[in-house]
């Protein structure tokens, strides 16, 4: 009786072992190790280079450069050995040949030069480069400009550049006429409209002494007589 109860017992034990092998390991051993990842996916972000910028075909894209100064809008010096005229500067503003800005300018003994729709062109650049001095007040730069002929040397300085000019010629412009001013501001000095193929340069100052000898004593509201020199010169060839 006693081997008969405990074989029962046995097989009950017998029973459990397979149950508790399908049931598996407990919850938090049954959980997965995490997989390890690839050294790819694992980079964090400061881990991962830098790469700069690549223009095409992978090439690596490159700054533009910067653009080279308009000149002219930068000031230069003007020098006229046959008169004795030394390094007088040159300060370039937006307007027109003797409008209030550049008379102020010429009022503190400087030489102006307009640029910009009715202006000109800087030095050594294809047009008309504009120049325009008192001739009797603030030191009267363009005192002796009158006394200039053609073949005369006129050198303009530019940062480390000089142009030189040689004249060609001479005019007079009315400030009572708006088609001598035309003329005077004109990309060809004396022709509007003509498309320039040339450097020049207008030199221009007040004929004062000139209007007042002939009895003309008209003045505009800068104080202006009506008629202006204008000494006219090419760019020489290097």
């Amino acid at each position: 009786m006693t081997a008969l109860r405990i074989l029962p017992a046995a097989l009950a034990g017998a029973l459990l072992l397979p149950l508790a092998a399908c049931a598996g390991a407990p919850a938090a051993e049954r959980s997965p190790a995490p997989a390890a990842s690839s050294p790819r996916t694992a980079a964090t972000a400061a881990e991962r280079p830098l790469t700069a910028a690549s223009g095409p075909a992978g090439r690596p894209a490159q700054a533009e450069p910067s653009p080279a100064p308009d000149p002219r809008t930068r000031a230069a010096l003007l020098s006229i050995p046959e008169i004795g005229l030394e390094a007088l500067e040159v300060v370039p503003y937006k307007g027109t040949t003797d409008d209030w800005p550049g008379t102020r300018i010429q009022n503190r003994g400087l030489g102006a030069s307009p640029y910009g729709e009715n202006g000109g062109v800087g030095p050594g650049e294809v047009g008309n480069y504009l120049v325009t001095a008192h001739r009797l007040s603030a030191g009267g730069p363009l005192r002796d400009l009158p006394a200039l002929d053609e073949g005369d040397v006129v050198r303009v300085t530019l940062g480390g550049e000089v142009f030189e000019y040689e004249i060609t010629g001479t005019r007079q412009t009315s400030f009572r006429s708006e088609r001598s001013l035309a003329e005077q501001r004109a990309a060809v000095p004396g022709h509007p409209g003509r498309e320039p193929t040339r450097a020049m340069i207008t030199i221009s100052t007040c004929a004062t002494p000139e209007d007042d000898a002939a009895g003309n004593h008209w003045r505009d509201d800068r104080g202006n007589p009506e008629h202006r020199i204008d000494k006219i010169g090419v760019l020489r060839e290097p």
